[in-house]
């Protein structure tokens, strides 16, 4: 973690993306990824916008489930002799883990789910704010969580190597 990392000072709802905003991220992230060498494969591409179309965090196993559902679909749409391949979950879990070291999405281990990036290309520490009765999910990256992670690299001299700042509990809406 650097500490000249990208700083908002406000929150972000981390599912309140557009169809227009899918396919615009969709189309930075393939951009990101051919500057950085980076494979954006299709089964990749697939599962990120899965996550950006979600309304909610999204668990592997259900994004499991939904390309599943997906290449159901295609199958049938094309031929009956479409030989319906299935998802594997590590197939899966390493795409994520793809997304993640990309900085497109952000893990939350609390509920084992995943969110996309509000800010996928500027490197940040984020804090999240979990509604436990809508499960409505605001990422916040404000100067207090940076100069919290500023502390541990500088003054203590502790490496971070990923750091995940969750807060459960009701949203604004449902206080």
């Amino acid at each position: 973690m650097s500490s000249h990392s990208s700083v908002c000072e406000h929150l972000h709802d981390a599912q309140d993306f557009t169809p227009h905003d899918v396919i615009e991220r969709l189309a930075e992230a393939k951009e990101q990824c051919r500057l950085n060498g980076s494979r954006f494969t299709s089964l990749r591409q697939q599962i990120y916008q899965l996550v950006l179309e979600a309304n909610r965090p999204i668990g592997a196993y259900d994004l499991i489930t939904l390309l599943q559902q997906t290449r159901s679909t295609t199958a049938d749409n094309h031929t009956s002799d479409s030989v319906q391949k299935n998802v594997a979950p590590p197939t899966v879990y390493r795409s994520l883990e793809f997304l993640l070291a990309e900085g497109l999405i952000h893990q939350l281990t609390s509920i084992n789910a995943y969110v996309a990036c509000c800010h996928p290309r500027a490197h940040h520490t984020a804090a999240f704010l979990i509604c436990e009765q809508c499960k409505r999910v605001q990422e916040c990256s404000s100067l207090p969580v940076q100069e919290m992670m500023n502390f541990a690299e500088q003054d203590v001299g502790f490496t971070v190597a990923r750091s995940v700042i969750e807060l459960s509990g009701r949203c604004q809406v449902c206080k």
